[in-house]
């Protein structure tokens, strides 16, 4: 099994940049604080970018920068100098849906490759046929809404490189292209600034019964239509890797948590690595993956339409509200092995008496009952309340910088 499969990781800033690769990513993508489809991430600026990129190299990793919004007339504005200064600071790909987007490109002579958006919605052969004629495509990622089969026959009939999502939430409407948004709140999904009305609870009104309302689909917690389970492929990733279809799998998340994305990505990494190198999962390990995404806050999963169409397992008619066992307390800093010292950066609050667990890259986590905290001048303290408090804590075991921790909600 020597193929290589990148395992691609979202990267709302560049602390999470920084901590996807720590945790195995083998590229990320990001956005510039212009013509990406996530515009309440943190994003990055040009002088960003650019560390970014120089980073990223550094590390022998790869970095996509998305350019996938559909801009209207006014909104090109801007767009060749930013294009321009990205063909100047060269990261590894341009992530490109609107095919004015991409002529423009062309017209400029952009010498970054291009990859195709899962927003231009390809779920056929022909389409990935279309693109890979074209100047400078690199890669197609291929719509959420295809089988497993219909992605081998696209592998089989094209030569360009392929990705598709393995993970993170999944919006109603068609790969992305929601129009539910901008329709009901005036926030346009493809320019990045969804509401997620879809997430919404609904019910019907009756045009002469104003105030009374009747649910779609009752039961004691309400009725949510469009609320779509988040898309989890780690279970059955065997099956999308064993035939080598596509090149790389996607984590959505730009807008979700470091300590998020770097649990979802220890996950796939070990999965994958195992995989790759001895063409099976042992099953004991396998579920001890499983069981680490149940600790990172989601929606229940669904494998989404890989292996089947979605039915009723694949929208969540009882809760618009996500799952959510442990909070995310903490990053740990610096450790000193000869005092068992580590210093910690809270990121929730932390209290004398709490039981937390710290995880780093490797395969085993550690609990530990805080029996006695200080702060950064190592004076007792009972809790830390605030927001990115420096703490100290005294450990029976060893921890690494960029370790995170958790504390289990009751």
């Amino acid at each position: 099994m020597n193929h290589q499969i990148e395992l691609l990781a979202p990267a709302g800033n560049f602390e999470k940049l920084k901590f996807a690769f720590h945790y195995g990513a083998d590229a990320v993508y990001c956005a510039g604080k212009s013509f990406g489809l996530r515009a309440f991430a943190g994003n990055f600026s040009n002088e960003e970018l650019a560390e970014a990129i120089e980073y990223t190299h550094a590390l022998g990793k790869k970095i996509y920068v998305t350019l996938n919004m559909y801009p209207h007339n006014p909104e090109l504005e801007g767009l060749e100098d930013y294009l321009l200064f990205l063909d100047k600071v060269q990261p590894d790909a341009l992530l490109v849906a609107d095919p004015g987007v991409y002529s423009i490109a062309q017209s400029l002579r952009i010498t970054v490759p291009i990859h195709i958006s899962t927003q231009a919605t390809i779920v056929n052969w022909a389409g990935v046929h279309f693109w890979e004629e074209q100047n400078n495509i690199e890669r197609v990622v291929l719509a959420r809404e295809l089988s497993l089969d219909e992605i081998k026959t696209i592998s089989e009939k094209t030569s360009t490189e392929l990705e598709i999502f393995v993970h993170g939430a999944m919006c109603m409407s068609y790969s992305g292209r929601c129009l539910l948004s901008n329709y009901m709140t005036g926030r346009d999904a493809n320019k990045g600034e969804c509401a997620q009305p879809c997430r919404w609870n609904y019910a019907i009104v009756e045009e002469k019964r104003p105030g009374v309302y009747y649910p779609i689909e009752e039961d004691q917690h309400g009725s949510y239509i469009f609320n779509s389970y988040d898309l989890c492929t780690l279970e059955r990733l065997p099956e999308i890797l064993k035939d080598n279809l596509v090149q790389s799998l996607k984590i959505e998340g730009r807008m979700k948590s470091l300590y998020y994305v770097s649990t979802i990505i220890r996950c796939y990494r070990h999965v994958v690595d195992e995989y790759m190198k001895n063409g099976y999962i042992d099953p004991t390990e396998h579920q001890y993956w499983l069981d680490e995404l149940e600790k990172v806050s989601h929606r229940p999963y669904t494998t989404g339409f890989l292996f089947g169409r979605p039915e009723d397992n694949a929208v969540n008619n009882t809760s618009s509200g996500y799952i959510k066992p442990y909070d995310f307390v903490g990053v740990v800093k610096a450790f000193d092995a000869t005092t068992q010292i580590a210093t910690i950066e809270q990121r929730n609050k932390i209290s004398v008496g709490d039981t937390i667990q710290f995880f780093g890259t490797n395969y085993k986590e550690y609990d530990y009952v805080v029996d006695e905290m200080f702060d950064e001048h190592y004076q007792a303290i009972d809790t830390a309340p605030h927001a990115q408090q420096i703490i100290q804590l005294k450990l029976p075991f060893a921890v690494e910088p960029m370790d995170l921790i958790r504390k289990k909600i009751d």
